[in-house]
């Protein structure tokens, strides 16, 4: 890996807070129910699944930014952004050149983003990125490299936001910083605009070999659903080891697993109207396909049986 220092990233997400592929969601006109039998169904189902996770270990993220977590109970309170209406297509946007391994591993990460949630993803046409203004980019004086600012690749996105889009996340090659207070991000996102961007400059050299591929691709997934899961307003787990923690370091990405805890869970599939069982059916699907990620599919296929056992979707008694 050409870079192995210790960065700001995963994210910072912003308060205040081409083809088509098939959606598992069925349409619906509004947002689902706070309180009713599926919210029970999901609660019955997070007791069923939770001996299945581990507990979430402190990090360094956790000694920089210590956050409050947040529990199911608490997501369905603040009003969150949910598939709606006409917008109910996740969208993936390229944002400058990219090498053809990392173009692949674009594709792929949209097909993993539909599988992960459950809703129609597209790869929107590519924005280029061969004139940005000198404001919204600088040489990093401790890295060397060129960095573009996210504040303005989230505006660009904002501006070219789909009008059936629920969310659009954009990936770029170049390297990138929030402000001038961090040497960079992996990515960032907003809790309620619904747009996102993560960049490749970090998490690998794609082109150079099919194992420093993999290792590219599998940083990729895991940076790009947890940039997602912001655009749910979902913010930062600390209950579980979950995809949607923080991290410092790339150490701290590769230790984090692939899947939402059953907090977090329970968010999207609520969310999104899918049934967890078969996003957990899905996701081993997937993952059966990807070389040298049988343990993610393992335990996802855990995950998958033991809801068949339980018979879930009953409410606890």
């Amino acid at each position: 890996m050409r870079r192995s220092r210790i960065a700001l990233l995963l994210t910072v997400a912003l308060l205040p807070l081409a083809g088509c592929r098939r959606s598992h969601a069925g349409p619906v006109a509004g947002p689902p129910s706070t309180n009713g039998p599926e919210v029970a169904r999901l609660r019955g189902v997070m007791e069923t699944v939770r001996p299945l996770y581990l507990p979430h270990e402190p990090s360094a993220w956790d000694l920089f930014f210590p956050e409050h977590g947040q529990t199911f109970q608490e997501y369905l309170a603040v009003n969150p952004n949910v598939p709606r209406d006409r917008r109910r297509i996740l969208y993936v946007r390229q944002l400058g050149d990219l090498t053809p391994a990392q173009r692949h591993i674009l594709e792929i990460t949209a097909e993993y983003l539909e599988q992960f949630y459950g809703l129609a993803t597209r790869i929107a046409p590519t924005l280029p990125l061969d004139h940005v203004p000198a404001g919204a980019r600088r040489r990093n004086r401790f890295l060397g490299s060129e960095q573009i600012q996210t504040g303005y690749l989230l505006d660009l996105l904002k501006r070219a936001l789909p009008d059936d889009a629920f969310a659009e996340i954009g990936l770029t090659a170049s390297d990138l910083y929030p402000d001038e207070k961090m040497n960079f991000v992996f990515g960032q996102s907003t809790l309620r605009d619904r747009v996102g961007v993560w960049s490749l400059c970090w998490l690998g050299e794609p082109d150079q070999s099919e194992a420093e591929f993999r290792t590219t691709l599998a940083r990729t997934l895991k940076v790009a659903s947890h940039e997602t899961g912001h655009m749910f307003s979902i913010p930062h787990c600390t209950k579980y080891n979950c995809i949607m923690n923080g991290a410092l370091s790339l150490g701290e990405v590769d230790f984090h697993p692939f899947d939402a805890c059953p907090e977090c869970m329970a968010k999207i599939c609520w969310a999104t109207r899918s049934e967890p069982r078969d996003r957990y059916q899905r996701l081993a699907s997937f993952f059966s396909r990807q070389p040298g990620m049988a343990a993610a599919r393992a335990s996802l296929a855990r995950r998958r049986d033991a809801l068949a056992l339980d018979k879930p979707g009953r409410p606890p008694a």
